[in-house]
């Protein structure tokens, strides 16, 4: 069973998508975190990244990166949104996600393409949403936690700039894909989000509870 989970940032779909991989006990690929770690890879690099020729070459960063926590940065998020329009960047990890999303026996993957690019044929697909003044609330109290000094209408303004890129690029544009059930985040804790994505997955591929 593949189950492509897709919406912008915060929205919580990163929760929701590890929550349904442990759920059915399914592999899970956050793929935001492959942009993030080209976009950190340009920055390390000394890049561009509005360079699509400096985009691609971060396209090559090791492994280990992904394991770096600047990835989970505000900065790096505002990067990764921006090599994300590249074609030639999201060609260039189209092969990756692909493979893992195809493996026996299914698996989880959340971003912002999934079930509209990546795995178009997914038995279960989710657009989770939720209003930017949510989305800010819970990312500014995400950087609060780590000690990261930013301000709640900084990162309002930075995720309507994301949202926007992301909804025009040419390349895979985030939209709803046919099929897939919009899930509203914004008045639900985690726990309420979860169980009711539990609920749709299992609505959608057939399973029972």
């Amino acid at each position: 069973m593949i189950i492509a989970v897709d919406g912008p940032t915060a929205s919580g779909k990163g929760t929701i998508a590890k929550a349904l991989a442990q759920h059915f006990a399914l592999p899970h690929l956050d793929t935001g975190l492959l942009y993030r770690a080209v976009g950190r890879q340009v920055a390390l690099n000394g890049g561009n990244p509005d360079n699509e020729a400096d985009a691609l070459t971060a396209c090559m960063f090791p492994d280990s990166l992904l394991a770096d926590p600047e990835l989970r940065s505000e900065e790096t998020g505002g990067i990764a949104s921006r090599v994300s329009v590249h074609p030639a960047v999201r060609q260039a990890l189209y092969e990756r996600q692909r493979q893992f999303a195809t493996q026996p026996g299914g698996a989880v993957l959340d971003g912002r393409d999934i079930a509209t690019v990546i795995a178009p044929e997914a038995d279960v697909k989710l657009f989770v949403i939720a209003s930017v003044a949510a989305r800010a609330e819970r990312r500014f109290l995400e950087m609060q936690r780590s000690g990261r000094e930013v301000t709640l209408e900084a990162i309002a303004a930075d995720l309507e700039a994301r949202d926007l890129r992301d909804a025009t690029r040419s390349a895979a544009p985030l939209v709803q894909a046919e099929g897939a059930i919009v899930l509203d985040t914004s008045l639900l804790s985690p726990k309420e989000a979860i169980a009711r994505a539990i609920d749709f997955a299992q609505l959608q591929s057939g399973q029972t509870a």
